[in-house]
């Protein structure tokens, strides 16, 4: 499968939803990064944003961001795929609603995947951290 194939079916699966198919995507070792501050802030609410390296952790990293938000409250919009020879940039914005706070959150964002042999070897994501924390963040009481 081309570079473009292989992203264009990675992110059906994604728009459906099942971690397990996602991940068979994935090969076995890769280089996973998601741009996000060094240290807590947000960590503990936000366990689904770590590196990773294996196709087990590309399935349980979807299982647990699915775990966060509300069913049914989310929406991707693709803007641009740009593609050259193994490596592929993915344009967009997603639309989430954090389940322990019911706050919805915008954010921006662009994927680096590389494709070898028809599996997904990086992917990198960039987006706004801060649009997610912030979603995410405990209530503070006045009084």
């Amino acid at each position: 499968m081309s570079t473009r194939a292989v992203v264009e079916e990675l992110l059906r699966r994604i728009g459906e939803g099942d971690p397990e198919r996602i991940a068979e995507l994935y090969a076995e070792q890769g280089d996973w990064r998601l741009s996000w501050p060094e240290g807590e802030h947000g960590r503990a609410a936000t366990p689904w944003i770590r590196h990773r390296s294996t196709r087990a952790d590309a399935a349980a990293h979807y299982r647990e961001l699915a775990d966060h938000h509300v069913p049914g409250e989310a929406a991707t919009g693709i803007e641009r795929i740009l593609v050259d020879g193994a490596d592929a940039v993915v344009l967009g914005v997603i639309r989430q609603t954090a389940k322990a706070t019911g706050r919805p959150y915008t954010a921006r964002f662009a994927l680096h995947l590389t494709i070898e042999d028809g599996l997904v070897v990086r992917h990198h994501v960039y987006e706004d951290s801060l649009a997610v924390a912030r979603a995410f963040e405990p209530a503070v009481s006045s009084g």
